[in-house]
């Protein structure tokens, strides 16, 4: 009886046993088969991410390299002595010692001068040209004018807040920045820059067009609906104030900044100090007026929208651009025109500021047409008519400071 009693028991013990050798098998599977897949796994999810965003070195200022450590001096070995110590350079010249100073201040105004019907107007001469800083007339040191390579920025607003996927905004977007890619010269370097909540540059300045339109190809599904105009237009302005020759910033948007981490005064205090040209093309202007007249367009949606257009044709004025507010996409090729001769036809002035004072203020600067009596220069037509003009450019800097 016992016998078979135990006989049982082992029976059962081998029984639940059985399940527990099956698991295990099991288990060896599935940890070979996590082996298999970690190994090809990374590589799967390589292929399946988007674009990165770029992190190397951006438009015209690249980011300063950390300076690698230094091994620390042997406290055992003695220093070699210097000239270049700190006492040497507390050293002051003696008497009769010339001295010598390389950061004197050279200021350069783009000036346009325009007709009536918006046109440049070539031919004038440098001797007419007055500008007064402070109302203090200055003297030209430099003035050049031709047909020469621009290096222009095109600063896109593309959010998900007005140019959402297919929308008329998204449409009237690309219109623009297609359109006025055709119209430049294959010298010209262009940079392509889109903004939202944070500024991403697509591609660096290149005479390359290929890289120009696969910057534009990635402009298709906005990310977040913010727009941070102020932003982006100082950020790119302050990148671009060290390059040299014919420079500009086209900025296309509807103009409205609704999370920008600086204010208006100060973004335009930054645009001056910069002193890139700011071109504006106003969007959304025609969706608007038909919002408007079906009274889907409330009086502080237009009071929003009426003030992003004075705040970019503030900044066009302030740095000697221009601005466009288009209501139909028939107005995009004399835009574009208009645009490719004030960048290539500009008087290119250039002179050193009797106020020597490096206090960092603001001084205000005005450029004139004058006779050689003095009296205001006039211009006639083709006929011999009198013909209004207008002295488009910017309307001053900012001092540098004594420690800059």
């Amino acid at each position: 009886m016992l016998n078979r009693i135990g006989q049982r028991v082992d029976r059962s013990r081998r029984k639940a046993s059985l399940p527990q050798h099956g698991m295990s098998r099991l288990g060896l599977a599935a940890v070979l088969a996590a082996g298999v897949l970690a190994a090809a796994f990374p590589v799967g999810l390589a292929a399946q991410e988007g674009p990165q965003r770029e992190s190397g070195d951006t438009v015209a200022r690249p980011k300063k390299k950390k300076e690698a450590a230094t091994p620390a001096e042997d406290q055992n070995q003695p220093k070699i002595p210097s000239k270049l110590g700190k006492k040497a350079d507390k050293q002051e010249p003696g008497p009769g010692s010339p001295t010598f100073r390389s950061d004197a201040l050279t200021v350069n105004v783009d000036v346009a001068v325009l007709d009536n019907r918006g046109r440049f107007i070539p031919g004038i001469p440098a001797g007419n040209f007055r500008i007064l800083e402070d109302n203090v007339p200055q003297k030209l040191t430099g003035a050049a004018t031709g047909d020469t390579p621009i290096t222009l920025a095109m600063v896109i607003e593309f959010s998900g807040r007005f140019q959402a996927y297919w929308s008329s905004g998204w449409i009237e977007t690309l219109n623009a920045t297609y359109g006025f890619l055709e119209t430049l010269k294959p010298e010209d370097q262009v940079a392509v820059v889109a903004f939202d909540m944070r500024t991403t540059i697509l591609s660096d300045f290149s005479t390359n067009r290929m890289d120009t339109r696969e910057a534009l190809a990635r402009l298709r599904i906005p990310g977040f609906s913010e727009s941070n105009v102020f932003d982006a237009l100082t950020e790119i302005a302050d990148r671009m104030s060290e390059i040299e020759g014919r420079k500009a910033i086209f900025y296309i948007g509807s103009g409205m900044d609704t999370f920008s981490r600086i204010t208006l005064d100060e973004a335009r205090r930054k645009l001056q100090t910069a002193g890139v040209p700011v071109y504006v093309l106003g969007t959304l202007q025609s969706l608007r007026e038909y919002y408007d007249a079906q009274g889907m367009l409330g009086p502080i949606a237009q009071l929003d929208f009426l003030q992003a257009d004075n705040q970019m044709r503030a900044f066009a004025r302030e740095t000697g651009g221009q601005a466009w507010f288009p209501r139909f996409l028939g107005e995009y090729p004399n835009i574009f025109r208009s645009l490719n001769e004030a960048l290539r036809n500009t008087y290119m002035l250039t002179y050193s500021p009797t106020n020597t004072a490096r206090d960092g203020k603001f001084r205000k600067i005005k450029v004139e047409l004058v006779s050689p009596s003095g009296d205001p220069l006039k211009i006639t037509d083709e006929k011999g008519k009198p013909m209004k003009y207008a002295v488009i450019a910017k309307t001053g800097y900012t001092a540098p400071r004594e420690v800059e």
